[in-house]
C-alpha cells in the first residue's frame, strides 16, 4: 500500500501511539522517574500566552489532544517514509528515538525551554523508552489489518 491511504493509517498509528505513550508516562511520572512531560514543558513555558487562554479546567485535555495530533502528524511523516525503510524492524524504534533527539536538539531550544537541573539518567531513560515504544506502536503491522 502506498499514498495517501498508507499515510492517513500511519497518521492512525502515530495517533494511537501517542496515547500509548500518554498510558506509560503516568507510570513514569507516577513513580517519580519524569518530572515533568514535554507536552506540559511546551505548553506552560514555550507557548504559555496561548494556554492562558484556555480555560483552566479544560488545559490538561486541551494538552493531551495537542499531543496526539503531534503524534498523528510523526505517524504521518513516518508514512512518507520510502516502503523499505518502514518495513524494517530497527525503524519504528529509530524513528522515535529520533523524534525524541528532535524535541531535545530543536523544538526545546527554538521554544527556549530551559531546564533548572540536568535531568537524571532515569528520566532521560524514560523519555527515551516512551519514544521508541511510539516508534513501535507507529511503525506496526497496516491497520487495519489486510489479508
Amino acid at each position: 500500500m502506498t499514498g495517501g491511504a498508507e499515510v492517513g493509517r500511519a497518521f492512525a498509528r502515530g495517533l494511537i501511539a501517542a496515547m500509548a505513550m500518554s498510558g506509560l508516562r503516568k507510570v513514569t511520572t507516577g513513580l517519580g522517574l519524569v518530572e515533568q512531560i514535554p507536552p506540559e514543558r511546551v505548553a506552560l513555558e514555550g507557548v504559555p500566552a496561548l494556554v492562558r487562554r484556555i480555560p483552566p479546567e479544560r488545559r490538561d485535555v486541551v494538552v493531551e489532544l495537542a499531543h496526539w495530533g503531534y503524534g498523528g502528524v510523526g505517524g504521518a511523516a513516518f508514512g512518507l517514509l520510502p516502503e523499505l525503510v518502514r518495513r524494517q524492524g530497527w525503524a519504528g524504534p529509530l524513528y522515535g528515538t529520533a523524534v525524541w533527539l528532535g524535541y531535545e536538539l530543536a523544538v526545546a531550544p527554538i521554544l527556549g525551554l530551559h531546564r533548572q537541573n540536568e535531568p537524571s539518567l532515569a528520566e532521560r531513560a524514560a523519555l527515551v523508552a516512551d519514544h521508541v515504544l511510539y516508534g513501535a506502536v507507529v511503525a506496526g503491522s497496516a491497520w487495519p489489518h489486510e489479508a
